[in-house]
């Protein structure tokens, strides 16, 4: 824990580093500037992350940048409006017990049975003490909660990421997550019936309502970093998250 939150105040620290190069000299919208006007030749740099599809992954940060403001958030302000702040908490809840499902298959594939274990008891307590998950019981209890993906039991095995991309609406991922999510959404509701992909596409409005809890409990906005090179600081988080992840 301690490693990531070192990581993690580095990353902040040479944010802020970056929004301290040449602003005078720039004109147009700051956190849209591109990190390699700035770099000299020969040096590597920190923020660099392997992207030979730059330039359609800048064009979708901007897609999605719009599609949040315009579409994504003012749908997330209304979700709040109308919904009391307890059920916020139930159905953020819920869907958070749901996910122990992806977790446990992966934390199978990768061999962790200790956590496993813990996932699976997760679950079925607040599956029946926590009212089908709307109560964190097993969070009051003091037992951690832990996320696995499939880009991660990849990234466990010595797969590596591949080249970044921004997917549309979900954002920054790499050839490695992307596949994974494929997998986790598609392979998984085959072996494993009631995995929470499954339960959302068999409900739909299970899976509105949660895409709309995923950005409510997401607080990043775009352009409101701070950092001039936001498109580049973003792809080198997420990188060096998913890194500590898969070494968690």
């Amino acid at each position: 824990m301690w490693r990531r939150l070192a990581g993690v105040a580095f990353l902040a620290l040479l944010a802020n580093g970056c929004a301290a190069t040449s602003d005078e000299a720039y004109t147009e919208v700051p956190a849209e500037r591109q990190f390699s006007e700035f770099e000299r030749e020969g040096v590597v740099y920190a923020i660099d992350v392997y992207d030979p599809l730059e330039g359609f992954n800048r064009g979708v940060y901007k897609f999605n940048a719009r599609f949040d403001q315009f579409v994504y958030l003012p749908i997330v302000k209304a979700y709040e409006t109308v919904m009391p702040e307890i059920l916020q908490t139930g159905v953020s809840n819920f869907f958070a017990n749901l996910s122990n499902l992806t977790t446990f298959a992966n934390e199978l594939l990768q061999l962790k049975l200790k956590s496993a274990g813990r996932t699976g008891v997760r679950f079925v307590a607040n599956a029946t003490a926590g009212w089908l998950g709307f109560i964190d019981a097993a969070g009051g209890s003091g037992m951690r909660k832990t996320e696995e993906d499939f880009g991660q039991t990849l990234g466990h095995w010595g797969v590596g990421d591949g080249a970044f991309l921004v997917l549309p609406i979900l954002g920054p991922s790499n050839a490695r997550d992307a596949a994974g999510l494929a997998v986790d959404t598609v392979a998984f509701s085959v072996v494993d019936p009631p995995n929470e992909k499954k339960v959302q596409t068999d409900y739909p409005p299970l899976l509105v309502l949660n895409l709309i809890n995923k950005r409510k409990v997401q607080s990043f906005r775009y352009y409101e970093s701070g950092s001039p090179f936001e498109y580049d600081l973003v792809r080198m988080l997420y990188t060096k998250k998913r890194q500590l992840d898969i070494q968690d």
